[in-house]
Order: C-alpha cells, then structure tokens, then sequence
C-alpha cells in the first residue's frame, strides 16, 4: 500500500533502520565479556537486540547484574563502543542510493533516534550524513523520547512540514506508536533488528518494506524518476 498523494518528507530511526550497527555493538559487548573472562555470544543474539539500546544489550551479555555492576558494565560498554563506532558499521544496502535521489528531487530527510547525541552526532559525522540530514534529533534532545510522539512532531516542525505529510521509518513497536500518535505514515523496516519472539502482528503499522529502495514510491519517486 502506498498513498496516492506523495509525501513529503521522510523521517528514519537509526540503528537497525538507517544503519547496520549491529556488528560493532556486538563487537563491543564481545569485548566486554572477554575482559569477564566470558564466551562471546553469537551475533545473531546481539543483533535482535542492538535497536532496545545499549541497556538491553549489555543486560542480554549479563543477564544476572546487579544494579550497581550493571551500570559499570554498562559505562564500560559504552566506553568500548565509542572507541570503535564505524568499523564494520553500514549504511543498509540501497539507502545510499535513496539518499541520492532524495538530494536530487529535493525530499528533506531527517533522524529521529533514541541513540544519545554523544554517540549519533559522531557516528553520522563519520559516516558523511550528519550533514546531509535536514534535521537529527537524538534521545536526548527533548525531555521525552520515542514512543512519545514529541521527538517526531519536533522533526516535522523543523522540516516546516505537517506530520501527516511525513513518514517515518523504523524497526520496533516504540517507532510505530510514536508516529501514530503524531499522524505520520509508520513504515515498518522488516530488514531491521526484529527479533523472533516480537509479536509484529500486533503493531501499528501503515506497512512493512523490505527495502530501502521501496522508500521511494511513498514520496512519489522512482529509480527512472527523472532530475
């Protein structure tokens, strides 16, 4: 299902939606639990995770922390991730090609992500999207975060934009509830982070794309569009 009237601006989740981030968190966590003197766990463990943020993801290596250990585990997650953010991190195969014609047709994108500044603002810096995005708001941005439907109604303002001329794309239940509590298209990104045990079925989506390229015909866009 795609509207018949185009929309006008896109809005994306970043981790799982935007960005394969998965390996160099899971190698973070790897390492983490090689200096507890721990097995690594499989990736495709960490991966369904990657998307909850870094508590569900130190929480899935030590499961049985207690409170104080698991905010030093945590901290020292975090340490190991930020020393090595883009190293196997991608952009998922099409968006590169989305994002050109985005630029060249002149549809705004921007970043609505839970992730904290100090850690979005140098990954995208990184990656060169950081200033390509028309708008990046992070977890820390607003007082409230995704499902809270303020980070998205805030996006929508910024791009001058009404909310139900926007879409936004993401990877779990919080992403489709925000952007139905502020009238946006909630696009589902089957290629993201979902684990088995999630009930999708349950969730509010417009639809599900198993692209990023499938992007374009809800703006109104084609691989042929011409300049």
């Amino acid at each position: 299902m795609i509207c018949a009237t185009p929309l006008a601006a896109v809005l994306l989740d970043l981790d799982g939606t935007l960005l394969d981030t998965a390996p160099d968190m899971a190698r973070a966590l790897n390492a983490l639990r090689a200096e507890q003197k721990l097995e690594p766990l499989a990736f495709e463990r960490i991966r369904s995770q990657v998307s909850n943020g870094a508590s569900a993801v130190v929480r899935l290596g030590f499961p049985q922390a207690e409170t104080v250990q698991f905010e030093a585990l945590r901290a020292r997650f975090l340490d190991l991730y930020r020393a090595h953010l883009v190293v196997d991190t991608r952009l998922f195969p099409g968006f590169d090609e989305v994002l050109g014609l985005f630029a060249t047709h002149r549809v705004p994108w921007g970043i609505v992500t839970n992730k904290p500044r100090w850690l979005t603002e140098p990954l995208l810096r990184q990656m060169g999207l950081y200033d390509r995005a028309a708008c990046v708001l992070s977890g820390d941005s607003l007082p409230v975060r995704k499902p809270d439907p303020l980070p998205l109604l805030t996006a929508a303002r910024t791009l001058g934009i009404e909310p139900s001329r926007c879409l936004y794309l993401g990877d779990a239940l919080r992403d489709m509830q925000a952007a139905r509590a502020a009238d946006m298209v909630a696009l589902g990104a089957a290629f993201g982070y979902i684990g088995a045990p999630e009930e999708v079925a349950d969730w509010p989506v417009t639809a599900w794309i198993g692209a990023p390229l499938e992007l374009l015909g809800w703006v109104g866009l084609s691989r042929a569009t011409p300049a």
